[in-house]
């Protein structure tokens, strides 16, 4: 039976071959989660041999990534603005530019001790709801999807990390089922256009649910409604911030002014591109 270093050592080498640029990061991954070890027990104790179970699970996982699967979907968890987050099949792999709508709606809030109503439209993995009741510890937020098994996984994230009990999930279509007031709107909703999706890169065409990506013909149809709700829903001064893809800053300013909405903040990823939109209902 291999050891653990033999066992990452043919791993990085089997995915180097096969042509992942990460190999040695996603080989180190993999071992660590199908062993159940911390890096430290990789370093300290490296000729331990691997268990049969062990490497059962380890060769599900390898045959799993060659077939282009993304690692957090294989190991079942993402970091999330420093917050572990169960993943499931119904849930987008939460990815570091949508902290941005988490930075940019903290930083827009005055009084980070109020006792804020804040709803997450298309919430996933509840990362960014869970997220700000993280750092807003006496707000109350209200996780909204389409999809049951996505409510299911939010609301063990929300238990996971100490808001179960400030946070509340329901299965409806937009705000449908959402009555104010409200004084944040938070959102990362699908905005691909349709005819994109085919084009896109295999990890996220074959593994990301579609209900997740797909925002239409034009990738605007989720912005149109949740813009249009927004007067409905927010209180007075109420905030809505949105992430965008890279290439809807304009239009996302033209349905703002549409609907009444008060631009306050365009914030950028990680690299440079428009990545979030905040507004304020007058």
């Amino acid at each position: 039976m291999k050891t653990r270093s033999e066992a990452l050592r043919d791993l990085r080498r089997t995915l180097t071959e096969a042509g992942f640029e990460t190999a040695a990061l996603d080989a180190r991954l993999l071992v660590l989660a199908a062993l159940g070890i911390q890096a430290t027990d990789l370093i300290t104790r490296p000729d331990t041999p691997l268990s049969a179970d062990e490497a059962e699970t380890l060769a599900g996982f390898t045959r799993r990534r060659l077939a282009h699967e993304p690692i957090a979907r294989i190991v079942g968890t993402r970091e999330f603005w420093g917050l572990p987050f169960r993943l499931s099949p119904e849930t987008l792999v939460p990815r570091p530019d949508t902290e941005t709508v988490v930075e940019t709606a903290l930083d827009l809030i005055p009084d980070r001790q109020a006792p804020l109503r804040i709803v997450d439209f298309g919430t996933g993995s509840g990362c960014i709801l869970v997220a700000l009741l993280h750092e807003l510890t006496h707000a109350t937020g209200l996780g909204i999807d389409l999809s049951l098994g996505a409510l299911r996984t939010a609301r063990v994230n929300a238990t996971d990390n100490g808001v179960g009990d400030r946070s509340r999930f329901a299965l409806s279509r937009w705000a449908d089922a959402v009555s104010g007031p409200i004084d944040l709107i938070v959102s990362n909703p699908p905005y691909i256009a349709s005819g994109v999706i085919p084009g896109l890169d295999q990890e996220v065409r074959e593994h990301d649910p579609r209900l997740a990506l797909d925002g239409g013909p034009d990738g605007l149809e989720p912005y149109r409604i949740l813009l249009g709700e927004a007067t409905r829903l927010l209180v007075p001064g109420g905030l809505i911030v949105v992430e965008i893809g890279y290439d809807q800053e304009a239009d996302l300013t033209t349905l703002a002014g549409a609907h009444g909405l008060e631009i306050l903040r365009i914030a950028h990823d990680l690299s440079g591109n428009p990545r979030c939109i905040a507004m304020k209902r007058s």
